[in-house]
Parts: C-alpha cells; structure tokens; sequence
C-alpha cells in the first residue's frame, strides 16, 4: 500500500520518495534537525562571570586610579598649548573690518581691512594658523553630495560631463564647471597675512602654504587631467570656473605642483566638517632656530583681503593660531572626559565598599522556630 504526502509535508522537508518509504529511491530523509556539532547545539564552553563584592569593588577603584592620572595629564598637555584667536567678521562697529561686511563674492577690488593684536606669550614650536567659520553647515545632505570624485580624481570623461550631482552647479552657460558643485563653489578665499611690528616696522612672517592638506588627499584622491600636465590652461579646455569663483581652478597657484585640483587650499576645503562650527587648517609657521621662538611675544598685525560674505547667513569668521603637541590641537574635552569617568568610577567604590562593609555581613537567613 502506497503511502501519500501531502504538499506542505514535502515544503517541511519530507520528499515523497525517502528511506523506509515504499516505492521510494533510496535517498537520506531530509530533516531541519541542526547538525550534531557543539556550535550549533550550544555545548560550547561558556564563562559567565559572578559578581561578588570581591571582583567590582577593586575594577572600581583600578578604573579610578587609572583614568584620573591619565586625564589629568591629557588636561595638563591641552592647557599648555598656545592658542590666539582673532574673530574678524565685523560685525561690531569699531571693528577694522566693518567696512567689508557686506562684501559680495565679486567685489573688485577685493576689501582689505588690518588688525593689530598682541601676543603676551612667545610660541615656542612650529605654528599652524587656522581659519575658522561658524554657522556654516558642511554637514547638510546635499551640499556634501554636491560634488564629483571622478572628475576630482583626473578623469577625463567627467571632466566634460560631470555628475548630475552637482546640480545646480554642473554647467554654466553650457560649459560643464571645473570643478563642478557646491563645495567647490563655496571655497574659502579670503587671504590672510601676518607681519611682526617692531619699532613702527612691519616685517612679513613666512607662511608655508603646501603640507596642509592629507598626504592621501594630496596624492591619491585629488588628479588633474591627464595629459600635459605643464600646460594646464589645455587641459581645462572646453570648462569653465565655478560660479562664485574670481578666477578659474588652473590659475589658483603659480607653481605647477600646487595648481588645479592638487591645489592645497582646495583640497582642505573639500574635507568637509561635521559640525557647523569648525577650522581649517590654512599655513603652516615653521619654527627655524630652536634658540627662538617661532613667533616672539609682541606686537603683529593681520592683513586680510576680505572676500568671503558670511553676514548673510549670520556666520562668523577666525583666524587661529595655534601649536601643537602630542595628541594635537587644544581640546580639553578628552582630559575632562577621563577624570570624569574615573571620578565616577572611584566614587561607586567607595559607595559600595560602604554599603558593602555595612550590610555585607548581615545574616541574610530567616530564623526558624523550634
């Protein structure tokens, strides 16, 4: 007598032909039974720790008495960096730049404004100076896909056709932009210069403008147009400069190696930040005898071809200088962060050691009468 199987019993894995089934071929039985093996029948060894009095209170106090030095000492390196910051949006009116507040991207020419300043302490190594904005959001959605890693990376193809991406920043005047989008267009190009002033003398301060930008920004993702790379003004032919630029991207620097979309300015500007308030790094002060400060204490001055507008979105702008030390900039948080997880940390041990020397003796058995 043949026995039948319905359709769900074959979806559940019992074909119609398996062993000890007449008229079947013969084949093992197909099961959802899990293999035989300690994984997946869970007899893996396990170790599940018991948490005594004995093993939290001293993880407790060793987090403590780790975490407190090492922020104390992260605090201490971060207070001991140099930091000077000169915000001159010009918002104010007795501010030197007032006078170019409302500065459009195409103003000719460009408004320039000086500010003094002095610095109480000498900069003893290598100084970076930063430009900072605020109330800026390179983090928005479209502005941080508005851009064309193709066409950035040399190739050719994108640079006639760039990404629809860049919308409405792609063409102008039906010529694909070099580079296209919203990042590049917004560049940051005020300029900025220092002089020390000593004795009514203004002297010029070098600043080292190529090593600002990642040596893989710099060297893996940013390419010009291939071919004749002497000859920049053919490769870009056929393109035209973004819309609020003064310039076109082949004539951003003199020097070849420092031109086009390798140029570092650019590059660093096209790291975009995460936070609407941020700095980036704009040149480099590089210290040349080590029996003098990179910049002394005194008086210096500031010169800026003001050419950025920010008033309209009520952003603001900066310009830092800062040193560095072995965990970079200035920023105090990591140290706070530390000695505040430690305090915690010892705090909750001594709590519980309280707690624990109090009631951890106790009798805990209810007395049973006789």
């Amino acid at each position: 007598m043949a026995v039948n199987y319905s359709a769900k019993e074959e979806a559940d894995g019992h074909p119609s032909g398996g062993v000890g089934v007449p008229g079947g071929g013969g084949g093992a039985v197909k099961t959802r039974k899990p293999d035989n093996t300690a994984f997946k029948q869970q007899r893996l060894p396990a170790w599940q720790p018991i948490l005594t009095a004995g093993t939290v209170l001293p993880a407790f106090f060793i987090i403590g008495l780790i975490f407190i030095p090492i922020g104390i000492g992260i605090f201490v390196t971060s207070n001991n960096i140099r930091e000077y910051e000169i915000d001159y949006t010009g918002t104010e009116p007795s501010s030197p730049c007032n006078k170019c507040l409302n500065v459009s991207w195409d103003s000719t020419p460009p408004c320039t404004c000086t500010i003094n300043f002095t610095l109480e302490h000498s900069f003893e190594s290598n100084v970076f100076m930063y430009y900072g904005l605020s109330n800026f959001y390179q983090n928005h959605r479209r502005y941080v896909k508005s851009r064309d890693d193709s066409q950035l990376n040399g190739d050719n193809s994108s640079l006639l056709n760039p990404s629809k991406e860049c919308e409405p920043y792609r063409t102008n005047e039906d010529k694909p932009i070099a580079p296209c989008g919203a990042i590049a267009n917004s560049m940051f190009n005020d300029t900025l210069e220092l002089y020390r002033i000593d004795n009514d003398t203004r002297t010029p301060i070098t600043l080292i403008k190529k090593g600002i930008a990642w040596w893989t920004d710099k060297n893996v993702k940013f390419r010009n147009p291939t071919g004749d790379g002497n000859n920049l003004t053919a490769l870009f032919q056929g393109t035209t400069k973004p819309v609020n630029w003064p310039k076109p991207v082949y004539m951003l620097d003199s020097e070849p190696d420092n031109n086009g979309f390798i140029n570092e300015d650019f590059i660093v500007w096209m790291r975009t930040a995460a936070l609407p308030t941020f700095r980036k790094l704009y040149r480099l002060i590089e210290r040349k005898n080590n029996l003098q400060p990179t910049l002394q204490a005194g008086k210096y001055s500031l010169d800026i071809a003001y050419n950025y507008p920010v008033h309209s979105f009520d952003g603001r702008k900066r310009m830092i200088l800062s040193t560095i030390s072995w965990m970079g900039g200035k920023n105090p948080f990591l140290g706070i962060a530390y000695i505040t997880v430690g305090s915690i940390c010892f705090f909750l041990g001594v709590v519980l050691l309280i707690i624990h020397h109090k009631y951890g003796n106790r009798n805990t058995s209810a007395d049973i009468p006789n």
